[in-house]
């Protein structure tokens, strides 16, 4: 590793920055511990500091994780944390228009591959299944609490046209949107 680049990352760890949390793992040769760059413990001295890529890297050269940083838990995550977290943001914003894994790529400025990998591994689903989800929250909310036309719940949710709308619904939630409707209502019928 540079010269320069060791110390900017050491840096960041004398004032317990988390910029590189997830970047790079700081060993302490003196200790064999392994932390995220911004744990609280007691700063060690530079030359005492070995600086690794990855968590495995640190613990197969005979490292033990720190118990108070906690690296192995969602530390490796933490710049694609913040991307999950941005495309959930959008997603929210955007669940009424046609939004494709193309176009919330672009709009996050990272290719559609990186997004869904990315995604995938730190909410365990597809953005697609978010969006989804998101759909058939609105669209149960809107079919429960207004009294507004199946065609236009659907719309509301994206769908342009009602018979492709119920068809997704009826697939996502085991009943028909007009079925929905009725039971969620108590079993009176409101048009």
């Amino acid at each position: 590793m540079e010269q320069a680049l060791f110390e900017r990352i050491y840096e960041s760890v004398v004032r317990r920055e988390p910029t590189y949390d997830g970047v790079y793992y700081t060993a302490v040769l003196t200790t064999r511990i392994v932390c995220r760059p911004s744990c609280r413990a007691r700063t060690p001295k530079a030359e005492n500091v070995v600086f690794y890529d990855s968590l495995e890297q640190a613990v197969s050269a005979g490292f033990r994780p720190c118990k108070r940083c906690r690296p192995e838990e969602g530390g490796v995550l933490r710049p694609d944390a913040v991307l999950a977290a941005e495309a959930d943001k959008l997603l929210e914003a955007q669940f009424g228009q046609k939004v494709t894994l193309q176009s919330l790529a672009g709009l996050l400025k990272v290719s559609p591959f990186h997004l869904q990998r990315t995604y995938k591994r730190v909410t365990g689903r597809s953005p697609a299944s978010r969006l989804d989800q998101l759909r058939v929250e609105r669209a149960c909310a809107l079919l429960a609490d207004t009294e507004l036309a199946v065609a236009e719940v659907g719309q509301a949710v994206s769908f342009r046209g009602a018979s492709h709308f119920a068809a997704w619904f009826t697939r996502k939630t085991g009943l028909p949107p007009t079925e929905y409707r009725i039971q969620f209502k108590g079993g009176i019928h409101h048009g």
